[in-house]
C-alpha cells in the first residue's frame, strides 16, 4: 500500500468511515456523493479517476455498490483490516437503527398513532420508488436495445411471474454476447458523483498507481476464503442441523440473494415480495412498505430492509416462546448473509481489478442487467401501488399469464390523494427525501387525529 508522511493511520481512517457511516442516508447515489465529498474533495486519499475505476468494480458485483466501494477504498488504504473497518461501520448504524425499529414495530405495530405514521410513510415510499425508476431509466436507458431490455424485464415479472434470478440472467446474457459483437446498444454506463474540480490521482495520497506487493494480493485473497466460509458454514450447519425451521429458510433464500442483488435494493425488494410476502408468508404486502420507510430513514445501504423482513419472519414462525428474541435472532442471521458475502466478492475480487477495468463483455452484461432492473423495479412500483391505494387486489391467471388488477370500488381514497402530495413533492417541488418522509408520516399522524385514517 502507498506510504506518505501525511498518510493516515488506521485509527485516523477508522475515525473518517464512521464520519461517512453516520452520513450514509439517501440510498447508494446520496452514500457515494458523501464518500467522494470527504475521501477525494476533502481528505485526497484517491483521485476522481481511481474512484471512478473501483465504483465500476462494485457495480459489477452483486450487493449494494456503496457499502462495497467503501471496502474496496479501506483496502486500498489499509489492506484486509482497513476493508472490515470500513465495510463493517458502513452498515452498523443501520443494523443498530433496524434492529431498534423492528422492536419497536412489534410491540407497538398495532398502536392506532404508530399505524397512523406508518401509513404515511408508505405514500412517500411510493413516491421514492417511482423516482428510482426515473433515475436509474435516465441512466441506464440510453439506446433502443436496453429500453427493449427493460421492457421486457417489466412484462416478464409483471404478467407472467418471471423469477428475478431468471431476468437477471437473461440480460446479463444477452449484455455478454451483445458486448462480444461489439453492438453499439450495448455500450457500458455507470453512476457516479458529477460535477466539482477534477482531482488528479497524481496528486492523492494514493497517486496514480497503487503498488501492490504479493503478500497484499494473498491477504485478500486469504481473506475472501474465510468470507466464503463464515458465510457458507452456519447456512449449511443449519441446512443439516435444522432442515424445516424458519432460520434455515432465511439463511438459504437470504444467502441466494446475496449472489443475486444486481442493481440495488428496489430491485431485489420485487424478488422479495414475490417470494418473503407469497410465498413463505413471513410479512404483509403492507409491512415490506412499513419495513422499506425505516431502511429510507435510517443511515445504511437500503438493503438493511431485509434484517427487518428476516426479523419478522422469525417472530412469528420460529414457535419459541420469546418471540422478540427469534425475531433478533432471524434478522442478524439475514443481515449476516447479506452482507458477509460482499465482503468475500470485494476480497477475492480485488487484487484482479485492473484486469477486469477494460473487459467489453463485462461491461456490457452490467448495463444489460441495469436496464431489466429498470423494468423490475417499475413492477415493484405498481406492487407498491396496488396495495397502498387500494384495500382489495384480485390476480386474474390464464395459463403463464398472471396479473394482479385492484378490485373495482376498493380504493382509499385517503392513500390516494397522500400519495399524490408525496408525488408532488419528488417530481415537481424537487424535496428531498427526509423532508418527504418526515411530512408524509406526519400528515398520517394528522390524519389519524382528524378521523380519516
Amino acid at each position: 500500500m502507498a506510504r506518505h508522511e501525511d498518510f493516515p493511520t488506521l485509527a485516523q481512517a477508522a475515525r473518517v468511515w464512521a464520519r461517512i457511516a453516520a452520513l450514509s442516508f439517501g440510498g447508494p447515489a446520496g452514500q457515494i456523493a458523501v464518500m467522494h465529498r470527504i475521501l477525494v474533495d476533502e481528505r485526497k486519499w484517491l483521485g476522481d479517476g481511481r474512484f471512478l475505476h473501483a465504483l465500476n468494480f462494485c457495480m459489477l458485483l452483486p450487493g449494494p455498490e456503496a457499502q462495497q466501494l467503501a471496502t474496496y477504498i479501506g483496502w486500498l488504504m489499509h489492506g484486509v483490516r482497513g476493508a472490515l473497518i470500513a465495510g463493517g461501520l458502513f452498515i452498523l448504524p443501520g443494523v443498530v437503527a433496524i434492529m431498534g425499529l423492528s422492536w419497536l414495530y412489534a410491540l407497538f405495530g398495532d398502536v392506532a398513532v404508530v399505524s397512523a405514521l406508518f401509513f404515511g410513510l408508505k405514500a412517500a415510499v411510493l413516491a421514492i420508488v417511482l423516482q428510482a425508476v426515473v433515475r436509474v431509466g435516465r441512466r441506464a436507458l440510453k439506446s433502443g436495445v436496453m429500453r427493449g431490455i427493460a421492457a421486457a424485464s417489466f412484462v416478464s415479472i409483471f404478467a407472467f411471474g418471471a423469477p428475478f434470478p431468471l431476468i437477471v440472467a437473461g440480460a446479463a446474457l444477452i449484455g455478454w454476447f451483445g458486448g462480444k459483437a461489439g453492438l453499439a446498444g450495448f455500450k457500458g454506463g455507470g453512476h457516479g458523483p458529477s460535477g466539482g474540480a477534477h482531482v488528479a490521482d497524481a496528486e492523492t495520497l494514493l497517486g496514480a498507481e497503487v503498488a501492490l506487493p504479493p503478500s497484499a494480493r494473498r491477504g485478500a485473497i486469504q481473506a475472501g476464503l474465510v468470507a466464503l466460509i463464515l458465510w457458507l458454514l452456519p447456512v449449511g450447519a443449519l441446512v443439516l442441523l435444522a432442515p424445516g425451521s424458519v432460520f434455515t429458510d432465511i439463511a438459504t433464500y437470504f444467502s441466494k440473494l446475496a449472489v443475486l442483488t444486481f442493481g440495488g435494493a428496489y430491485a431485489v425488494l420485487a424478488w422479495v415480495a414475490q417470494e418473503a410476502v407469497g410465498t413463505y408468508g413471513w410479512l404483509k404486502p403492507g409491512e415490506m412498505l412499513d419495513g422499506l420507510g425505516m431502511a429510507e430513514t435510517t443511515p445504511g445501504p437500503l438493503i438493511m430492509v431485509l434484517q427487518f423482513v428476516g426479523f419478522m419472519g422469525a417472530l412469528r414462525e420460529a414457535g419459541w416462546a420469546m418471540p422478540l428474541l427469534a425475531g433478533t435472532a432471524g434478522g442478524l442471521l439475514t443481515t449476516w448473509v447479506t452482507f458477509a458475502p460482499c465482503f468475500a466478492w470485494i476480497f477475492l475480487g480485488a487484487p484482479f481489478m485492473e484486469g477486469l477495468r477494460e473487459n467489453r463483455a463485462l461491461s456490457a452484461a452490467l448495463s444489460a442487467v441495469t436496464a431489466a432492473v429498470v423494468g423490475v423495479i417499475l413492477n415493484l412500483s405498481i406492487w407498491f401501488a396496488l396495495h397502498v391505494i387500494w384495500r382489495s387486489v384480485m390476480r386474474l391467471e390464464w395459463g403463464p399469464f398472471a396479473l394482479d388488477l385492484p378490485v373495482p370500488g376498493s380504493i382509499d381514497w385517503v392513500a390516494a390523494g397522500l400519495s399524490a402530495l408525496a408525488l408532488i413533492a419528488v417530481f415537481r417541488l424537487g424535496l428531498g427525501m427526509a423532508k418527504v418522509l418526515a411530512g408524509a408520516a406526519a400528515l398520517g399522524v394528522v390524519l389519524h387525529f382528524a378521523g380519516l385514517a
